[in-house]
């Protein structure tokens, strides 16, 4: 079976989770969240839970682990804390989750966001993988960063991706 095959049995409505990593941002202010919600919904993707987690090593990994136990979650989407600063943890930190890392997605976030900011997109740690059958990606916080992840990659792939993961 090739991966157009893949695609036409996969899921097409899958149940998000979105979580805004910040410690300034509100469910008011969260711009590139909401934005998240928003697409996902208008592309027919529930968004079953939408958080805000402070930048802390141990909140972070107390969500992931309360979302990974959760029976109705397909994908968990990070959004924040991918930079290169002292208090970007998110990828440290949900990484250890991980199964198994899926390295193209980092691999093309920074070659499309190349084409929009430069060398600057070298800065993101991008990130997806695989943990208990769900799929897990950190996204830098920028909505610009965010709109083009989850148009140009996660929505044209991600049935695709839960369907591998859940085999």
């Amino acid at each position: 079976m090739d991966y157009l095959e893949h695609r036409k049995t996969s899921p097409r409505s899958l149940l998000f989770a979105v979580v805004t990593v910040s410690n300034s941002r509100t469910f008011e202010t969260d711009e590139s969240g909401g934005m998240a919600e928003d697409i996902l919904k208008k592309e027919g993707h529930r968004v079953c839970r939408r958080l805000i987690v402070q930048n802390d090593e141990e909140e972070i990994r107390r969500i992931v682990e309360e979302l990974l136990n959760s029976g109705e979650i397909d994908v968990i989407l990070t959004i924040g804390g991918t930079g290169l600063s002292m208090r970007d943890i998110t990828v440290e930190t949900v990484s250890k989750t991980v199964e198994k890392k899926v390295e193209g997605f980092g691999e093309l976030f920074r070659f499309l966001s190349y084409g929009e900011i430069g060398t600057a997109a070298m800065l993101t740690r991008a990130f997806a993988g695989v943990a208990r059958g769900k799929i897990l990606i950190c996204l830098p916080g920028s909505k610009n960063a965010v709109e083009l992840a989850i148009r140009k990659l996660i929505l044209p792939e991600i049935g695709h991706m839960v369907r591998e993961a859940r085999r």
